[in-house]
């Protein structure tokens, strides 16, 4: 069972804590993970493109020319397709792209992503995240105290100072415990989890 130090936001060691290992020592599986980043860009996708067909082009209402004796090929329209100007056939049109894959393979990606980051050392569990204000300034100097960059922080108290401290810092992102995803993990250096959190990721998706 993978067991990992806990810090205060001092930086002082407090204790221990034992990771679930069917969350955090599960088999790392880079298959899995592709799949699923794959499936949350996917959705990512506005899907907004858009072309004209041939009744939406305005004009073209009236017949170019009669249909015989002109010795020229009969037309209907000049907003048919072979026309400049004319609608576009089987042109794109707003759609979706999301897809779901199997709840499974999500949850052992899941797995496969947070292992990873436990067999990396870039996990970094704090005993609480409490800021008494709303300041950028107090983020920074806590990154700057573990020597943290790109960093994803998981946190299950939703507390206003510290979402709006962290949302101002670039590659900085905070996310509730509910919503820990691959792509986050796998697009942060490192990661910083409470006590809470982690108790809370290993009821939501042991």
């Amino acid at each position: 069972m993978p067991k990992v130090t806990v810090y205060n936001m001092s930086g002082e060691q407090v204790g221990d804590i034992e990771l679930d290992e069917r969350v955090f020592g599960a088999p790392v599986r880079p298959d899995l993970m592709h799949d699923v980043v794959l499936m949350y860009l996917a959705g990512q996708r506005q899907g907004n493109h858009k072309v004209k067909g041939r009744s939406e082009v305005r004009g073209g209402g009236r017949k170019p020319w009669r249909q015989k004796g002109t010795g020229r090929a009969r037309q209907g329209s000049t907003r048919s397709p072979q026309w400049k100007g004319g609608g576009v056939v089987f042109g794109p049109t707003p759609r979706t792209y999301q897809y779901r894959l199997p709840k499974k393979v999500r949850r052992l990606a899941l797995y496969s992503a947070l292992t990873s980051k436990v067999d990396d050392g870039k996990v970094l569990v704090l005993d609480k995240l409490d800021l008494s204000e709303a300041k950028t300034k107090h983020m920074v100097a806590l990154l700057k105290q573990f020597d943290l960059s790109k960093t994803l922080i998981v946190d299950s108290s939703k507390q206003e100072a510290v979402v709006r401290s962290a949302r101002n810092i670039q590659g900085l992102k905070y996310v509730d415990a509910n919503g820990v995803n691959v792509y986050d993990l796998l697009r942060h250096d490192h990661l910083i989890l409470t006590t809470d959190a982690v108790a809370k990721v290993q009821e939501v998706f042991a």
